[in-house]
């Protein structure tokens, strides 16, 4: 019997469960659980770690999988890497699905593309101006004592994970977001750089195009690599077409 294991909360993610339920095909969606309210996909979910590699692949013999699509978000590198090896080590087919990434923006050539967020920090810091971060809460221990009495602009969908500097202003919302609200917020808030990760996608692109028309820098971190013999998709319609093509 056909069971598919979808791994990741993103929009991608459930755009692939919906496909899948339509047509008939049995699967689960897994979720880190990071996110208190996330947007949940229809069908079976599962919520949590697995326990390394190990631990995802006595689930998926346990379990029966017969594919495993990995639509994690584009930094979930750790959660990559367990899927290719317990996927290899249990003989069951993996597809990565991958929204694209934004260096095929208009402006992308003008950004400054880094490889962490340290870096991200330093090229920010020869800006100068107050930084626009929005690269996550998991992500701000990489600025905390440099731009502990500097002002800092944070959005992040869930509280930080610990306290803040208080010249820190912190905005609690979640996208998708428009061009002019986002522009409306930099100038609000005097933001000099905008500092953000290759995400890729729609739902929060508004920044680098607000940004664009207010001729603000932009520092980006790149994507961290995946395992380079595992297949990609870029869009849900292909990785369903691939589950069915393998099950």
């Amino acid at each position: 019997m056909t069971h598919v294991l979808v791994l990741g909360g993103t929009a991608e993610a459930r755009d692939l469960a919906a496909r899948l339920e339509a047509k008939g095909v049995p699967l689960t969606s897994s979720l880190a659980g990071r996110v208190s309210r996330p947007r949940l996909p229809v069908g079976p979910v599962r919520t949590g770690g697995f326990g390394g590699p190990d631990g995802l692949r006595e689930w998926l013999d346990e379990h029966e999988v017969t594919a495993v699509v990995d639509a994690t978000h584009p930094f979930a590198g750790t959660m990559g890497r367990h899927a290719a090896q317990a996927s290899s080590r249990s003989g069951v087919p993996l597809l990565r699905l991958a929204r694209p990434g934004w260096s095929g923006h208009p402006d992308a050539g003008s950004w400054t593309w880094v490889d962490d967020h340290d870096a991200a920090r330093e090229a920010a810091d020869e800006v100068g101006g107050t930084p626009f971060v929005t690269t996550g809460r998991q992500t701000l221990h990489h600025h905390l004592e440099a731009w502990e009495e500097r002002p800092v602009v944070v959005r992040l969908v869930e509280p930080p994970e610990e306290p803040l500097p208080p010249a820190w202003t912190v905005l609690r919302s979640r996208g998708p977001f428009l061009v002019a609200d986002e522009e409306a917020l930099m100038r609000e808030h005097g933001v000099g750089v905008v500092l953000t990760k290759d995400s890729g996608g729609t739902y929060t692109e508004a920044k680098l195009d607000a940004a664009g028309r207010l001729g603000l820098p932009v520092v980006v971190v790149a994507r961290p690599p995946r395992p380079a013999d595992v297949p990609e998709a870029s869009d849900p319609g292909s990785a369903a077409a691939w589950v069915l093509s393998v099950t």
